[in-house]
This record gives C-alpha cells, sequence and structure tokens, in this order.
C-alpha cells in the first residue's frame, strides 16, 4: 500500500508542478505580495478571496492529498502534503511573513482537533474560518494582496 500512495502522489506532483509554472510568472510580473495566493485562492477572479472560496479550496487541497481516499490525512499523507507546500513556496520566492502564515494554517497541529495524528475531513473544513482570520489582517472579511506584506 505504501508504494501505491507514492505512485499516486508521484501522479499528481506533474500537475502541482504544472499549476506552479502558470501561476509563478504572474507573480513575477506583479512583484506584489500575496498575489500567488490570491490567483490560487481566489475563485471567481474578483482578487478577493471569500471564506466561501476558503472552504471550497481547502476541500479541493484534502481530496488531493487524501491518496488513499478514506477521508483523513494521516501522517503519511501530511509529509506529501508539507513537502508540495514547501515546494511552492521555494519556487515563488518572497512571500514574506504573509505566507508563512498562511502555510502554518495548513499544518497538521493546525488542523488535527482531536490530536490523533491525523486530520479528517471534516476538520480540516472546519478550521477554514481560524485560517481565515488569521489571513485576514485588516480583518475587513476577505483576503486580498493588502493582508499581505508589510504592514
Amino acid at each position: 500500500m505504501l508504494c501505491d500512495q507514492k505512485d499516486i502522489h508521484m501522479k499528481r506532483l506533474p500537475l502541482i508542478l504544472a499549476l506552479v509554472a502558470i501561476v509563478a510568472p504572474a507573480w513575477a510580473q506583479t512583484q506584489q505580495p500575496g498575489a500567488h495566493f490570491i490567483e490560487n485562492w481566489d475563485l471567481d477572479g474578483d482578487s478577493v478571496v471569500s471564506l466561501e472560496d476558503i472552504t471550497e479550496r481547502r476541500g479541493d487541497v484534502f481530496v488531493s492529498f487524501d491518496a488513499n481516499e478514506d477521508g483523513a490525512l494521516d501522517a503519511e499523507e501530511y509529509m506529501y502534503f508539507d513537502e508540495a507546500r514547501a515546494n511552492d513556496m521555494e519556487n515563488n520566492a518572497g512571500h514574506g511573513k504573509g505566507m508563512r502564515r498562511a502555510s502554518e494554517g495548513m499544518t497538521l497541529a493546525f488542523n488535527d482537533t482531536d490530536g490523533n495524528g491525523e486530520v479528517s475531513r471534516a476538520e480540516f473544513l472546519a478550521h477554514a474560518s481560524d485560517w481565515m482570520a488569521i489571513l485576514d489582517r485588516n480583518q475587513d472579511g476577505s483576503v486580498t494582496t493588502a493582508d499581505f506584506g508589510r504592514q
């Protein structure tokens, strides 16, 4: 089973890398802190990330990394998830503290409500509003590039 999960993750790696390759030039052109986040999480293209956007995308992220489709991200699946986030951060240098906050909201420690070492889909989605609160530095109920960079 371990080999099967690794194979699934390896098949997803080209997709993840392709997505990074597509959005990286847009971020590089703007040099706007948080632009990469907005590009990836703004579902309707209005340059604003709402709680609905965050909840839906967190659901998509969860499904992407739940390799065995058991409704939970276990330690091994979280290892791949952490690796993908680290690669994204490395490939999009210049994120600053705002993106470190964003990354923190995706960690096992942040999302494992019951402390059992894995994160269920319900736990992951339940933390959408907590993550939104961390990201929304100006507390206007949405996340924009104004919530990133120096304040």
